[in-house]
């Protein structure tokens, strides 16, 4: 990991951040700098932390017929890595012939991370921010052509298919006090000793104690 180097003179503590992260925070991809106008897009997503700050909108342009992702276009306010991360977002969504939206839903932060070269721990749910906005975006193009059956709300996003755990259940139990992944085990059996269960479930943690100042 490189470090990115401190932002002002008072000596700020440095961050470090893959070479990969460096590029896409300096020269950041799909970010849209203009207005967009009737056509160029026909699905929008928002997503946000009040914990640090940042807030994330994202434009899709959806080819009706094969409901491929055609174009990302995004802006945001927030750190290094949330930029970094829905600028790799938006490559991984339109390269080659654009994700279905099937394959869009089901997009990770580990995904993301991995193609970023990895992410410091404390930003890491920098990273969940542009899935989540992805998530946001295709049910509301489900709303616009009227597929009504197909629209997931987030809170039901399931993350254990094995005792149905969803990322909701993990946000509740953070509220009522569930502040370590052991903590989060006993009050909903959700089961971490799958990788990719686990992983989530880490990240997830993090994100709603930084969201609700548990930290």
């Amino acid at each position: 990991m490189k470090d990115l180097g401190s932002r002002n003179n008072n000596n700020a503590q440095a961050w470090f951040y893959s070479d990969i992260v460096r590029e896409h925070f300096f020269h950041p991809q799909n970010f849209l700098e203009r207005d967009l106008v009737d056509g160029e897009y026909n699905a929008i997503g928002r997503a946000g932390s009040p914990a640090c700050g940042d807030e994330l909108r994202v434009w899709l342009l959806i080819d009706q017929t094969s409901e491929r992702i055609k174009k990302f276009y995004w802006r945001t306010f927030g750190c290094a890595s949330a930029i970094a991360a829905t600028s790799m977002t938006s490559i991984i969504t339109t390269r080659d012939k654009g994700m279905t939206l099937d394959e869009a839903r089901k997009l990770t932060p580990q995904v993301i991370m991995e193609a970023l070269g990895g992410l410091p721990a404390r930003k890491i749910h920098c990273s969940v921010l542009s899935d989540k906005a992805l998530r946001d975006a295709v049910n509301d193009y489900y709303r616009r052509t009227q597929q009504f059956d197909k629209i997931e709300p987030e809170a039901t996003r399931i993350i254990d298919p094995v005792a149905r755990v969803t990322d909701k259940d993990i946000e509740e139990a953070v509220l009522s006090g569930a502040f370590t992944i052991d903590e989060i085990v006993q009050k909903t059996k959700v089961n971490i000793t799958d990788p990719r269960v686990g992983q989530e479930v880490a990240q997830l943690l993090r994100f709603y104690l930084e969201k609700y100042n548990k930290l």
